[in-house]
């Protein structure tokens, strides 16, 4: 038996230190030996994640745990979620949600058959609960979201305030080389092209990678 941890955040922008910090602290005080945590920072709305993949299909085998914080670092879809429950427990891989206290007893040691179906019962009842909340909670922020925009369009006022325009490479290049020698900071760098942190660190690496194809 081996236990793993998985955490996720939505944006580059968000943290996976607390997620992260988490896990441990849970493992160190129940003496537990944490092998590895995977990260991933993309949407929880599907799982079409790299790192969670190959945990998923690489790693996790038949007796091994998986430890979350909550239901939502794992997914926000519901139903996608607890198919995704599903697959680990027909694949013998249990699942530990700190966020659900009941996910975290093991009930497979109960003699007490009655006991034992009531007791996963209810915990199926709550993660089914959670996962519920979590989809809830992304429908409420994507509706927020649509509103507001209408709300700017109506005002006239989208224009100035939409997704950012994308730059040709050659105006990225000309720019980042002046972080490259020291002019200006990233942050600069980011603020002068009217890019998100995201975007620029996307043209950052293609930038690396054509430099170093042109060094090979």
């Amino acid at each position: 038996m081996k236990l793993y941890g998985y955490h996720r955040t939505s944006t580059t922008d968000q943290h996976l230190d607390r997620g992260v910090n988490e896990i441990q602290e849970y493992c160190t005080t129940n003496n537990l030996i944490l092998e590895k945590i995977f990260t991933d920072q993309q949407t929880g709305k599907n799982f079409n994640r790299p790192r969670y993949t190959i945990m998923k299909e690489d790693v996790l085998r038949d007796g091994d745990i998986l430890l979350i914080t909550e239901i939502d670092r794992l997914g926000r879809n519901k139903e996608d979620t607890l198919k995704e429950l599903r697959y680990y427990k027909e694949n013998g891989i249990r699942v530990m949600i700190l966020e659900i206290p009941t996910t975290l007893v093991d009930y497979s040691s109960l003699n007490n058959y009655m006991a034992k179906m009531i007791m996963e019962t209810i915990n199926n009842m709550l993660i089914e609960m959670y996962t519920v909340f979590a989809q809830v909670e992304i429908e409420k922020k994507e509706k927020r979201q649509r509103e507001g925009i209408e709300a700017m369009k109506a005002r006239g006022e989208w224009g100035r305030y939409g997704r950012p325009k994308a730059i040709d490479n050659d105006t990225f290049e000309k720019a980042y080389k002046r972080v490259l020698d020291g002019e200006i900071k990233p942050f600069e760098c980011i603020r002068e092209l009217g890019m998100t942190k995201a975007t620029f660190y996307r043209y950052k690496r293609q930038f690396e990678m054509k430099e170093r194809n042109r060094n090979d």
